[in-house]
């Protein structure tokens, strides 16, 4: 059986950062541990396509364009699709919708993945379209109107409204799933490849020449969202100056990075973007990684990635009480409130006070991820989930 895995954007900015370690990517993974046949086909909107590591899985990239001419780039991937069952990423017009055209001409089950409340980004439940008629006017017919992009949020909530169409949803978050319904997919790890035992920590730190400081490591995109001012605010509460946070390759969206380095860039180490497989290596330099995100819609219907990149690697994690993030570490880590610098300082000091305690813990998270959120874990579920469209 063949599985065709369609994506929104497989650019840089999109899932093709990180050199493809994200859900989607994970997904198929999982799959081929099934012994399925797995392609991904998606769309560049933009930006050049990213650079993957060589693998089993087919990928094929298709340019990205604003309507009109995003219909016949749309008609080229649809011939391309040829899965015995359709996976699309997200409820979006580039990937559900075309879905369900495709489902019409072949009749091939759709299983929707939703890893993240689109809606989430323009004011959820409270975003509406009403614009005037002189707005609507510019908005489809000036080659820069805003309804012009396939994935504006007039799209996105016209979507939303028709998931109950998929043949299957998975999901991956507590808060997406009383949402949109559907089975229970967490993120796996590949727990191999980010196995501890594989990697120096000594020498990861010597070689990226931050051997003389003690690491607190967000190996993500830092956005407001995720918290990284908090951690920063602790450093200057604690002022202790072999502390250091090290941001691992930056965000790809905007010049929020920037803004960070400006006021805190005395505790700031940045790190360039590395490939997937390079990822535990730089991890494995971390004395503490944190995953500091703040109550939002957005960070509820997330599931940090970060968190069982440092599970994996049997470090102590210093994460805040937001969505799931209590249940996946499942007491293996060390959790505060959320947007409160004042414990988050208190954290560090006392993990840094009991250091063998931490590394105990750290194996503990280890053991939990190899269990719950590894790619085999994943692959477990996935079986299910296609039995039940395919029995």
């Amino acid at each position: 059986m063949k599985i065709s895995i369609l994506v929104s954007d497989l650019s840089s900015a999109g899932a093709g950062r990180w050199g493809g370690a994200v859900r989607s990517f994970l997904l198929a993974q999982a799959l081929r541990k099934l012994d399925y046949q797995v392609e991904i086909l998606g769309f560049v909107f933009g930006d050049e396509p990213a650079v993957m590591p060589k693998s089993e899985i087919s990928i094929s990239n298709f340019a990205g364009y604003k309507y009109p001419k995003f219909i016949s780039s749309a008609s080229h991937l649809l011939k391309k699709i040829d899965g015995d069952i359709i996976y699309a990423m997200r409820p979006k017009v580039t990937t559900f919708g075309l879905s369900m055209l495709q489902r019409l001409k072949t009749h091939r089950p759709i299983i929707l993945d939703i890893d993240d409340w689109e809606l989430s980004w323009h004011g959820g439940e409270e975003w509406k379209y009403r614009p005037s008629l002189k707005q609507f006017f510019r908005d489809t017919i000036k080659s820069d109107g805003a309804l012009r992009h396939p994935d504006h949020p007039f799209y996105i909530h016209w979507m939303e409204g028709m998931v109950n169409r998929a043949d299957a949803i998975t999901i991956h978050t507590q808060f997406l799933q009383k949402k949109f319904g559907g089975a229970y997919v967490p993120n796996g790890k590949d727990t191999e490849l980010f196995n501890p035992a594989h990697y120096n920590p000594e020498l990861s730190r010597e070689r990226h020449r931050i051997s003389q400081y003690r690491i607190l490591m967000f190996p993500g995109a830092p956005r407001p969202y995720k918290g990284v001012e908090d951690i920063l605010m602790a450093l200057d509460i604690l002022n202790q100056p072999d502390l250091r946070l090290v941001i691992v390759g930056g965000s790809p969206y905007d010049d929020y990075d920037a803004q960070l380095m400006e006021k805190w860039g005395r505790w700031i180490i940045k790190l360039p973007k590395y490939p997937s497989n390079m990822m535990p290596e730089i991890v494995s330099a971390a004395h503490i990684v944190v995953v500091p995100q703040r109550d939002t819609p957005a960070s509820l219907a997330q599931f940090p990635l970060k968190l069982t990149d440092g599970m994996a690697m049997a470090k102590p994690i210093l994460a805040t009480k937001v969505g799931d993030i209590p249940e996946i570490l499942g007491g293996t880590g060390y959790l505060v409130e959320p947007s409160c610098p004042e414990q988050i300082a208190e954290q560090i000091q006392s993990i840094f006070h009991c250091m063998e305690e931490a590394i105990e813990k750290g194996k503990m998270a280890r053991e939990r991820c190899i269990k719950h959120y590894s790619v085999d874990a994943m692959s477990t579920k996935l079986s299910q989930v296609i039995s039940s469209i395919s029995g």
